[in-house]
């Protein structure tokens, strides 16, 4: 059996962003992976993401296949995915993204403080990697 803890640089690498990018944005490590048991072909990870004060994710996708249930650490993030207004999220606070939606805003709502969240994906077993930039990486 494999442990369900991935090395900081491996977990960046297999969500989309490279490991130079994760230290100048976000931090993502992953907390939990597992397959579903009862579900074939499916797979649940858990990633914390932590954001230091300002700090932003760059416009991205998520694999195709992912149900994505965020929820607020610490903090306050804010995030608009598709067409819905940007919103900010507390700590305590949850938000989902359905499969195949674009997350255009994923940010720390504050300038001064650091704010966190865990992303729970439910994903197809072979759907990697679990983020992917916008190819135009322009700024928001």
């Amino acid at each position: 059996m494999r442990a369900a803890a991935v090395p900081l640089i491996a977990a960046t690498v297999a969500l989309g962003a490279s490991p130079a990018i994760a230290q100048d944005r976000e931090q993502v490590k992953v907390a939990f992976a597992h397959a579903l048991p009862n579900v074939d072909g499916k797979k649940i990870v858990a990633v914390t993401v932590t954001y230091p004060p300002g700090g932003k994710s760059l416009p991205h996708h998520h694999a195709a296949s992912a149900f994505i249930y965020a929820y607020v650490l610490s903090g306050a993030i804010r995030s608009q995915v598709g067409n819905d207004p940007a919103q900010v999220y507390h700590a305590g606070e949850g938000f989902y993204e359905m499969p195949g939606s674009h997350h255009s805003v994923s940010e720390n709502a504050s300038d001064k403080e650091p704010a966190s969240l865990l992303a729970v994906f439910v994903v197809d077993s072979k759907d990697e990697p679990l983020t992917t930039p916008d190819k135009a990486s322009g700024s928001q």
